[in-house]
């Protein structure tokens, strides 16, 4: 079975610092790119950010250009989301999906509450 299960999340104050992890397994991870995505209630989901297959090429929302950083190591099929100077309206679950040719999974989030 394919599982996509974030990590990471939690309280932290404005200008504080997360690293999420989304562990993947039950699909060949190398060949995917992985993109991370966030939600708020009453509102459709967000793209924040992409990384290629390989790593070479990423890109951000311009919300949070500059703010964070995506990786993957694919040896431990796992992506990253690193987030720098948080702020109150980066708060949303943040979960991380795959994506290849036709196919693509979605995980289960994480919540990231930024808030003093």
């Amino acid at each position: 079975d394919v599982q996509l299960q974030a990590s990471g999340g939690g309280l932290v104050q404005p200008g504080g610092s997360l690293r999420l992890s989304c562990a993947a397994s039950g699909f060949t991870f190398s060949r995917y790119a992985m993109s991370w995505l966030r939600q708020v209630p009453g509102k459709g989901p967000e793209w924040v950010s992409i990384i290629n297959s390989g790593g070479a090429t990423t890109k951000y929302a311009d919300s949070v250009k500059g703010r964070f950083t995506i990786s993957r190591d694919d040896v431990k099929k796992t992506v990253y989301l690193q987030m720098n100077s948080l702020k109150p309206e980066d708060t949303a679950v943040y979960y991380c999906a795959a994506g290849y040719n036709s196919r693509s999974y979605r995980g289960q989030g994480t919540q990231v509450t930024v808030s003093s």
